[in-house]
């Protein structure tokens, strides 16, 4: 017997809210941790960088032209380049690097 999609969908929802209900209930207070301030803090930006630099280097053809492009990514944002800019370089150095590549 094979499950139907709303049993996915069922247990996909069970799991969804639970994640997003439990914290809630049960940290009713402050936190007053230090560590666990400062863990909650950097959660969000971890979370995305776990799924945006796979992804950067995963997406093009060539695993070379992605990380070269991040890595121009990184210079470009560290020096103080607008998100434009840094999105265009990168853009430039993936279509050059392929170019040279293929």
């Amino acid at each position: 017997m094979e499950p139907s999609i709303f049993t996915y969908l069922l247990v996909m929802s069970a799991v969804t809210l639970a994640i997003r209900i439990l914290p809630l209930t049960l940290i009713r207070g402050e936190v007053k941790s230090p560590f666990l301030k400062s863990f909650l803090y950097y959660v969000p930006y971890v979370t995305l960088a776990v799924m945006t630099f796979p992804a950067m280097t995963q997406a093009t053809q060539s695993p070379v032209s992605g990380t070269l492009a991040l890595l121009a990514g990184l210079v470009l944002a560290w020096w103080g380049a607008s998100l434009f800019k840094v999105a265009a370089a990168c853009c430039a150095v993936v279509f050059l690097t392929e170019m040279v590549i293929c």
